[in-house]
């Protein structure tokens, strides 16, 4: 099985603050990752070194093809920045593009097909910050999808939306290795790392990683998040003041 994204003894410092310690990790082609863990665990770090945006302190990196997309979580929008849903979207194929050029067929298809599938045509020539959230935060999967690259990083993209946009961005997660592209995504939702090939439990060093019915077990839940996992019935919950799941 190809690797598609390969991380040897990886650390990340800021200062004398450790961020991520002996991180191992070797993703196969098609397949998709959660990384979970506390606010402050490194998950964010982690996606930022795939990424290729931050270098790692020490340690090696390993990934195939070109660089992935990286999709960050939804914020705020500037209401005095005057741009379209399209427009935003086709940012996108600049790099592969050139700044001068003009778009092609294909990248117009590109783009067409990213809005198709978050299911936001109807809002192409809305400014982006007249949407809401979760429409919002289906513009910035699009654009990653634009990007047409075999590796898509998403950091907590279902995090706070209403059902639809959550639905269609983890239904576009299945589609994307089932087309043989690889995702890794950072989540405190356990029901969304469960669709997931494998769970990376992350506490700034591994915890576990592994398939989901191996790492979501209420010993290794305890270990990475103490008091903020508690047992509610037969279901397992974490309790984070600013995130909350199921």
């Amino acid at each position: 099985m190809t690797t598609a994204i390969h991380a040897r003894h990886i650390e990340v410092y800021y200062g004398d603050s450790i961020a991520l310690s002996n991180v191992d990790l070797a993703v196969p082609r098609g397949s998709s990752l959660a990384v979970i863990g506390t606010n402050g665990s490194g998950k964010s770090t982690l996606l930022k070194v795939i990424a290729g945006t931050l270098a790692p302190t020490s340690g090696e990196l390993t990934v195939s093809g070109p660089p992935p997309a990286f999709v960050l979580q939804s914020t705020e929008v500037d209401t005095g920045l005057p741009i379209t849903v399209r427009d935003t979207i086709s940012l996108a194929r600049y790099p592969s593009l050139g700044l001068f050029k003009r778009f092609q067929s294909r990248d117009r298809e590109v783009i067409d097909q990213a809005m198709a599938r978050m299911a936001i045509e109807d809002l192409a020539e809305r400014q982006l910050h007249e949407l809401s959230g979760g429409q919002r935060q289906r513009v910035l999967v699009a654009q990653g999808l634009a990007q047409d690259s075999a590796i898509l990083l998403l950091d907590e993209p279902a995090t706070g939306l209403d059902l639809t946009s959550r639905a269609i961005i983890l239904d576009m997660v299945d589609e994307e290795t089932a087309a043989g592209r690889t995702v890794v995504l950072t989540t405190h939702n356990l029901d969304d790392a469960r669709r997931c090939d494998d769970v990376l439990l992350l506490n700034t060093t591994p915890v576990v990683l592994g398939p989901p019915s191996e790492v979501l077990t209420e010993q290794h839940l305890r270990t990475a998040f103490g008091r903020q996992f508690i047992r509610v019935g037969d279901g397992l919950m974490l309790d984070d003041p600013h995130h909350h799941s199921h």
